[in-house]
């Protein structure tokens, strides 16, 4: 049997003995059987790289020069995905063009089809993809290339299934059947144009996380390792293994090293079909030059890559196996990038001997998108030339062997492909792979690692935290300083416990740019499955209680006996705990709110207006029963009222401490200028006016009384701590729902 191979590929080299032996997820095939079929990526990472170099000297393009290699098996079980008659379409509202309104211009009926912008209030259909066809197949690169605005990213997006099912009219099959959604996500991967990474981590710790959410709990440390080390190697990374990915304010490794880590994340697992969005925009040609080249190898190892690239240089040209040439979402090329001359040869427009091909056929395309015909005689000469080619070719379809997807898919599995899942006997499919490579907690386990890393590489940010909290603290303390037992001791105390309750939750609002940093890593990576929604929940919870713990000690230990505050120890431990409550609450507020407010500067407004009106209506600036019946709802939802009443509650509990005696009840009015002489003649007259005897010693306002006043007789100060937890916990739950109905990652 003979088949054609890139000349600079060797077939005959040893396969990696590690992914040979240790990495097989299924013993169904005896040991000959596998060693007669050609290495997957685990076993060539490092070959195809090594081999490619020694090729080409290290910088250059492979020469594609085809030979006939006779081979007793086929080199791998093979994939064909195509898709067929892909259209999708978006309504846009209409511009209002006041001009033709000032005019007298008959206003168009919402029905009428109108090509032109602006002429009517109505919406209208634009088509973004219109009847898009095509295959490509392992071992292939299918490039999408266009202008700005072609549809190249919408192409992708529909392969990738990142487009509901509502929208997208056609068909995307893998072997001739049908994709479901679950089983897409376990074997196919897809790089966003962004390089969204956590900049505080290695290169090499980057990798290895992602071998820890994406390969099997069954795989031992030791061998995840060696596959980060070999796919480091294989995508050119050793010498910046150690380097941290960087941000703007930390330096880090180059833009096409941060482009292969964006690409090795989403192969650890070393998925079938791998779909990248633009991986080269915004890199020099020669960084391009070398990701398009690890992309190639990914593809040799059994791979189809299908990515959208602006404008290829000559020698990316050279890895590119299948082009499709997109234009205001029609197909106007379609083939081998070899029949680019003779397509434009054939359509009156020959290529130039000495012009980049790429650049001529991007440049007549839009030479003709500006014409008044736009590209409708490309598209529709692309059209008949694909009927003619089909007639003229003899070329037989792909052999796969008689296998159905499923059996396809469980032995490309068993060679050493989808090391996330292992095949069985299961008749459906989507069932043959788990749909998470490891258990609940092991998710947790290793997010948390993963925070608590990142974050210790940056301590100015709980520094920062850590110091406002104190110096609020000090500032409380010293203001404070000792208050006594009298009437304005008990005033100040209530205008304290007010300012402190506030304060925990506004120190809060430094959570709120900690999921929107994170917010489109969380997508990418969940929408593939690497971890459960609420794996992160919980990790988020286990990460951020040890530093709301510590805050809240910082704080309480500050204030509490610098102001004079009562009850001893215990007292001091139940203001710990109502402040770390407060801090909890607070925190799960903010963090529920990151959730579904998708600017930091927009979420800081939304938290400084919202706990101001939880400050507002806590029953400090007016008493509950003073609260108008239309507000009264807020009061019961204010997160301040119930760490507030809890630490009244928590002061003024013992019925034996007295606030006002005997003349201090004249502080605080007219008569408290008069004389001590005059108050006591006043105090005598009272005492005979109400049969009482009233006092200098006589206490007339305790601490229940005070509670009393600020109508402070709902709840215990214990019930008051439990609904503040409750109230975290909540937050919490919205926080999840949040991410479950907001991280959909698809196009309507």
């Amino acid at each position: 049997m003979y088949r054609v191979v890139a000349e600079n590929i060797s077939t005959e080299r040893d396969a990696s003995a590690f992914y040979g032996h240790s990495m097989e997820l299924s013993s169904g095939l005896s040991r000959d059987t596998a060693a007669s079929t050609s290495p997957t990526l685990g076993q060539l990472l490092k070959r195809v790289g090594d081999v490619g170099e020694e090729a080409t000297g290290g910088d250059e393009t492979p020469v594609h020069d085809q030979v006939l290699v006779d081979v007793g098996e086929p080199r791998s079980i093979p994939f064909v995905l195509s898709f067929n008659n892909l259209t999708y379409s978006v309504k846009v509202r209409r511009k209002i063009a006041l001009p033709a309104v000032m005019r007298g211009q008959r206003r168009r009926s919402p029905t009428e089809v109108d090509s032109l912008d602006g002429e009517s209030f109505s919406t209208k259909t634009k088509t973004l993809l219109n009847d898009i066809s095509g295959e490509t197949r392992d071992g292939e690169i299918l490039a999408v290339l266009g202008a700005s605005g072609s549809g190249k990213s919408t192409l992708i997006d529909a392969l990738a299934n990142r487009i509901v099912k509502e929208s997208l009219k056609g068909t995307v099959t893998l072997n001739g059947e049908v994709l479901e959604s679950r089983m897409q996500k376990v074997i196919s991967a897809y790089v966003m144009q962004d390089d969204l990474l956590f900049p505080m981590l290695t290169v090499e710790e980057t990798l290895m996380f992602a071998a820890e959410f994406r390969l099997p709990r069954t795989l031992s440390k030791s061998k995840k390792k060696m596959r980060v080390q070999a796919l480091i190697d294989q995508l050119g990374l050793r010498n910046a293994a150690k380097t941290v990915i960087g941000d703007e304010g930390h330096r880090g490794v180059s833009g096409g090293e941060r482009r292969r880590v964006s690409i090795g994340i989403d192969i650890i697992h070393d998925p079938i079909i791998l779909f990248l969005d633009e991986p080269t925009s915004g890199l020099d040609s020669t960084s391009a030059f070398m990701v398009v080249k690890v992309l190639r190898r990914i593809a040799q190892t059994g791979s189809i890559v299908i990515m959208s690239i602006h404008q290829p240089s000559y020698r990316i040209m050279g890895l590119l196996d299948r082009l499709i040439f997109l234009s205001r979402g029609h197909t106007v090329y379609s083939s081998s990038p070899t029949n680019l001359p003779l397509f434009f040869s054939d359509f009156g427009h020959p290529i130039p001997e000495n012009e980049d091909r790429t650049e001529f056929a991007l440049d007549l395309i839009r030479g003709l998108e500006g014409s008044p015909g736009g590209t409708k005689s490309l598209v529709e000469f692309n059209k008949s030339w694909q009927n003619m080619k089909k007639h003229t070719s003899n070329a037989e379809p792909v052999d796969r062997q008689g296998l159905s997807l499923k059996e396809a898919i469980s032995a490309s599995i068993s060679r050493g492909k989808l090391v996330s899942g292992t095949a069985n006997n299961n008749a459906s499919p989507s069932s043959m792979v788990p749909t998470f490579a490891n258990p609940f907690w092991k998710e947790i386990a290793v997010l948390s690692k993963r925070s608590i890393t990142n974050s210790r590489r940056m301590p100015e940010l709980f520094g920062i935290r850590l110091g406002a909290v104190l110096v609020t603290g000090f500032i409380l303390a010293t203001m404070f300083w000792k208050l006594d037992n009298s009437p304005k001791g008990a005033q100040e105390r209530l205008g304290f416990f007010a300012f402190a309750m506030s304060t925990t939750y506004y120190t809060c609002a430094d959570a709120l740019p900690v999921f929107l940093q994170e917010r489109y890593i969380f997508m990418r990576e969940t929408a593939y499955n690497a971890y459960r929604r609420s794996s992160y929940c919980l990790s988020n919870v286990l990460v951020a209680l040890p530093g709301l713990i510590f805050l809240s000690f910082a704080f309480s230990a500050t204030t509490f006996w610098a102001v004079g505050l009562d009850g001893g120890f215990a007292g001091f431990l139940f203001y710990f705990l109502i402040i770390f409550a407060s801090f909890w609450a607070g925190s799960s507020f903010v963090t529920f709110l990151s959730g579904v407010v998708p600017h930091v500067m927009l979420g800081y407004t939304i938290v400084v207006a919202v706990l101001a009106y939880f400050l507002l209506l806590s029953g400090f600036f007016i008493n509950r029963d003073r609260i108008p019946s239309y507000w009264i709802w807020f009061h019961y939802m204010s997160l301040v009222k119930y760490p507030y009443e809890a630490v009244l509650q928590n002061e003024f509990q013992d019925p034996t401490k007295c606030f006002v005696r005997g003349v201090q009840i004249f502080d605080d009015t007219p008569l408290g200028a008069v004389s001590t002489a005059v108050k006591e003649k006043l105090l005598e007259n009272m005492s005979n006016t109400l049969g009482v005897t009233i006092t200098n010693s006589t206490c007339l306002t305790t601490g229940s009384d005070i509670l009393q006043q600020q109508a402070v007789t709902d709840l215990s100060k214990w019930n008051c701590l439990w609904v503040t937890v409750a109230w975290g916990f909540f937050f919490r739950i919205l926080f999840y729902f949040s991410l479950l109905l907001g991280s959909k990652n698809k196009r309507r």
